[in-house]
């Protein structure tokens, strides 16, 4: 069985390099695709730009920070959620917002998952170490 890609929008290099740690713990830090902003998740879900020539099919699922540059994480979900080719890919918002209205808007949107960042290092890593293992290991995924 082929793991399938995580794929990480997320524009903190610090944020970034803790999901990765954190994956590495769970032997899933080989299958991390880090971008970060929307337009990179575009792009690579579309297969376009730096990822015209990657790899074909779908990530077992695209972890979201929602505040970053040019295309934020709510109007990338929104864009997913809207193309018929991308919809079904699950995605789950990973953001320091505990903001009310970020994660209404998120679920109306159709985020499978809203986790706020813990503060605590090894609470992020446990975090980050679960999403990985449920959605990659464990869930069963739609076909591509």
């Amino acid at each position: 069985m082929k793991i399938k890609t995580i794929l990480l929008a997320e524009d903190n290099k610090f944020d970034a390099e803790l999901t990765q740690k954190a994956l590495a713990e769970s032997n899933l830090a080989n299958n991390l695709v880090t971008v970060s902003d929307g337009v990179e998740v575009l792009d690579y879900l579309r297969y376009e730009g730096k990822f015209k020539d990657r790899e074909h099919g779908n990530p077992a699922v695209i972890l979201l920070d929602i505040k970053m540059p040019r295309l934020d994480g709510i109007e990338t979900l929104q864009v997913i959620r809207t193309d018929p080719k991308l919809k079904m890919i699950p995605v789950v918002i990973l953001s320091s917002s505990r903001e009310e209205q970020d994660l209404i808007r998120s679920y109306a949107l159709g985020v499978n998952g809203y986790v706020v960042k813990p503060v605590d290092f090894k609470q992020f890593v446990e975090a980050v170490k679960s999403l990985g293992v449920f959605w990659v290991l464990i869930n069963e995924q739609p076909p591509s």
